[in-house]
């Protein structure tokens, strides 16, 4: 394919050629020549719907799609040389089209514009990496889900404010990660149930005065319906939007787990071990090893929340339908969507890569006096105390057991019964960690069957999915 100087897309409104910053800011082949495939798609559907309904003669039809055809084979092979005079990828494929089978190529563009040209090839684009992202959001669920059943019962603390609150197993917390991943692939479900209508037969803004069959347009591309406003169809960018949105909860839900890695790496905590796989060392400081992994999957979420709010800000100003901001809304796009897919391989990879280190973490869980809730609950269970009465003596044997340097399991029962003489020696059943966790056997509770019930049913749901059940 040969290099043009100059746009001979446009006809007889314009006799010159652009000036050359003109042609810098408003060139987009450079970016969105992603949409190849898409648009090449859209564009076979398209003629083959002329075809069907006499607008154009089935010949032409056929040797625009066989054209098409080549033109991918050209795109996929690497020899496809996109032209910048020619501004975007659609006049890219319609000026290479031309050139492989003439004048037949010029009857493509009939009864369509590039408004919904590139609004059609959009929607393929994002809806296609829902797709994916599904998939690999699902494998991390799995990975997550089948650790947290090999450590079901691994005692560790749960943190409130970042301090020990009460013992949980690395279980429990690695499902809680399950749990948000869920949430994120039923927001991506819901964006992709809403973005699937077919803007192409909405021409530039008007629709078409041509006797198009747009059901059939947009059943060949998967789409459940064609868009019902014309206005709407080309300016509507709320499926990006909600994608975009819902790639930021995403990241933020794996920044939160990779910052916890980033801690827990740390020899304060010491809580987990990454391999090599996942960590890189230092210049200078050879006994370092730095979880960078995860450092870079926690700041990921930057650049997608930003790619979010650049749209939104392109968005709120623009009276309908279409207007040239519009080429803006692809370049961050693809940068986020690209960038939450990698944070979600990356973590995947960390997840069946880490260790825990299970004494760090039960010792670690013992400290803050962190079964304090479970001897209030005793309190109440066996004394009959109201809770906030339960709360205060607690809070009183807290301090005694400060006062002496031990933990509440430490502190004689003679020192308990100075502040509530009717406890008995039974309380200590309930103030190890592993009591603690055992007690919590509520729906959603810590207890290590609650867990490997949970962790079991998801692996069994997600192994389904994976096989196509």
């Amino acid at each position: 394919m040969t290099d043009k100087s100059a746009n001979k897309m446009w006809g007889g409104r314009f006799t010159s050629s652009p000036a050359t910053i003109m042609e810098e800011i408003n060139a987009s082949v450079g970016f969105d020549k992603a949409l190849a495939p898409y648009d090449i798609r859209a564009s076979k559907a398209h003629a083959a719907m002329l075809g069907r309904q006499g607008i154009i003669s089935k010949e032409d039809a056929r040797k625009i799609a066989t054209g098409l055809d080549r033109v991918m084979a050209e795109i996929e092979g690497g020899e496809f040389v996109f032209s910048r005079a020619l501004e975007d990828v659609h006049m890219n494929v319609e000026s290479r089209l031309k050139e492989l089978i003439g004048e037949p190529a010029a009857r493509l563009h009939t009864a369509r514009s590039r408004n919904d040209q590139v609004a059609t090839d959009f929607r393929l684009y994002v809806r296609h990496w829902i797709d994916g992202a599904d998939e690999t959001l699902a494998a991390l669920q799995l990975a997550l889900a089948r650790k947290a059943e090999a450590h079901s019962g691994l005692i560790m603390p749960g943190f409130t404010h970042l301090q020990p609150a009460q013992p949980v197993t690395f279980g429990h917390h690695l499902m809680a990660y399950v749990e948000m991943l869920a949430r994120d692939r039923g927001r991506l479900a819901g964006a992709r149930e809403r973005l699937n209508e077919c803007p192409l037969g909405a021409a530039a803004l008007a629709g078409t005065s041509f006797p198009i069959d747009r059901d059939t347009t947009a059943e060949a591309l998967g789409f459940d319906r064609p868009c019902a406003n014309s206005l709407d169809a080309v300016s509507d960018r709320d499926f990006v939007l909600e994608t975009l949105a819902t790639a930021a909860i995403a990241a933020m839900h794996l920044s939160r787990l990779a910052d916890e890695i980033v801690l827990w790496m740390t020899p304060q905590f010491a809580f987990v071990r990454l391999s090599d796989k996942f960590t890189t060392g230092s210049s200078i400081m050879p006994q370092k090893r730095n979880p960078d992994a995860a450092e870079l999957a926690r700041a990921k979420v930057g650049r997608i929340a930003a790619a979010f709010q650049s749209l939104l800000m392109v968005m709120k100003g623009l009276p309908l339908a279409y207007a040239k901001d519009l080429q803006e809304d692809k370049e961050p796009t693809f940068d986020a969507l690209a960038s939450l897919s990698l944070a979600v391989a990356a973590t995947t990879g960390m997840v069946d890569d880490l260790e825990p280190n299970a004494e760090p973490m039960r010792v670690a869980a013992s400290s803050g006096f962190s079964t304090a809730t479970d001897l209030a609950d005793w309190l109440v269970r066996t004394l009959g105390l109201p809770f906030r009465e339960s709360h205060h003596v607690t809070g009183r044997i807290v301090a005694a057991a400060e006062a002496q340097g031990v933990g509440l399991e430490g502190l004689p029962l003679e020192a308990m019964q100075r502040i509530e003489p009717r406890i008995t020696k039974d309380v200590f059943s309930v103030l190890s960690v592993e009591n603690s966790v055992k007690s919590r056997a509520s729906y959603g509770g810590t207890a290590p069957q609650n867990v490997r019930k949970m962790a079991k049913a998801w692996i069994k749901r997600l192994e389904k999915q994976q096989r196509g059940g």
